[in-house]
């Protein structure tokens, strides 16, 4: 009787330390910075939809591709773009036991693609690396403050990674020596296989935006056959590099040909389709949520003024308002 006991005691111990291990998914949202100071009416949509992560993603701004200075954390930019706004988004989202990913981005002149900055002589990379280490190193020093889960080191700079490797690498460095958490990289869809450091970082971090399907309102059917491109070498890739797979920013518009290119955010491209978004993000959600080997994902984008976000005529990526929000809400209930 005794050894019965002690044998199911044993099996109950070992199932509860299985399921302990269970690693909760990233049910994110990408909370964009506003004007304003954020309260419990601005967090309280997010929990709604059962989020418990959000990106918070301060700004700095470069005047053109070939411009080497990065001007950040300034009176002239909105609240939430600067040092004092990621604290207060940060603190008042952890009083509602949402976790922060601290992701900070550049925004180039005229709304320039950031992968294509690109210096046009030795000295003007120094100038970047070392305006780029500044800016990175105060929001890593920050996230550290504040006791954020993850930090993100940049968002879709593939020429600057590209031509300068060995920069990244010693940045990566230089940024556990401020900050303790996890630690991934924002690659765009098509860049996250040529990222050189991702041995060093916790999270294989990729902006989700492959193209899936060409049709006007992509069926369910022709997204799932679209991913068949692409999820069997993510899934590979993870496993190379025995890192889990971090979708950094995933959505669609509610648009025409939502997945044809997904990263698209012409102003022109304004045929509102609610289906479209929502086949194409309830494959998404389908193909990857269920796997081991994926971490989950920061939806693109959340605004913080939910009452006046979205709605029936916005073609843009946001689910605020729109039959989308609810699937959404019962993926990340799950």
């Amino acid at each position: 009787m005794k050894i019965l006991f002690g044998m199911g005691l044993f099996f109950l111990l070992c199932s509860c330390a299985m399921m302990s291990h269970k690693t909760e998914k990233i049910n994110g949202v990408s909370f964009v910075a506003s004007r304003d100071t954020i309260n419990n009416v601005h967090i309280k949509p997010i929990l709604h939809i059962h989020a418990n992560y959000a990106a918070i993603m301060p700004f700095g701004f470069i005047r053109e591709l070939s411009h080497p200075e990065i001007v950040f954390n300034t009176e002239r930019q909105w609240f939430g773009e600067r040092k004092v706004g990621v604290k207060q988004y940060t603190e008042s989202l952890k009083q509602h036991h949402v976790k922060v990913m601290v992701k900070p981005q550049i925004w180039v002149g005229r709304g320039a693609f950031t992968g294509g900055i690109k210096m046009t002589s030795e000295a003007d990379w120094k100038v970047l690396e070392d305006s780029y280490t500044g800016f990175i190193l105060t929001y890593a020093e920050l996230a550290q403050e504040l006791h954020v889960e993850i930090f993100c080191i940049g968002t879709e700079l593939e020429g600057f990674i590209d031509n300068r490797p060995e920069y990244w690498k010693q940045l990566i460095v230089d940024i556990k020596k401020v900050y303790k958490g996890k630690l991934t990289y924002a690659a765009n869809w098509n860049e996250y296989d040529r990222t050189p450091f991702w041995e060093y970082l916790d999270y294989i971090g990729i902006d989700a935006y492959f193209p899936v399907s060409d049709e006007k309102t992509p069926t369910v059917e022709a997204c799932r056959n679209g991913w068949l491109n692409y999820k069997p070498d993510i899934k590979a890739f993870s496993e190379t590099y025995k890192k889990p797979i971090l979708f950094t920013e995933f959505g669609y518009r509610s648009v025409d040909f939502a997945g044809k290119e997904p990263w698209k955010s012409d102003r022109d491209m304004n045929v509102v389709n609610m289906e479209a978004q929502t086949n194409t993000m309830q494959v998404l959600f389908e193909e990857f949520w269920n796997e081991d080997w994926f971490a989950g994902g920061f939806l693109w984008k959340w605004f913080h003024n939910h009452k006046d976000a979205g709605g029936e005529n916005d073609s843009r990526f946001t689910p605020q308002n729109k039959p989308v929000e609810d699937l959404v809400k019962a993926q990340y209930a799950n």
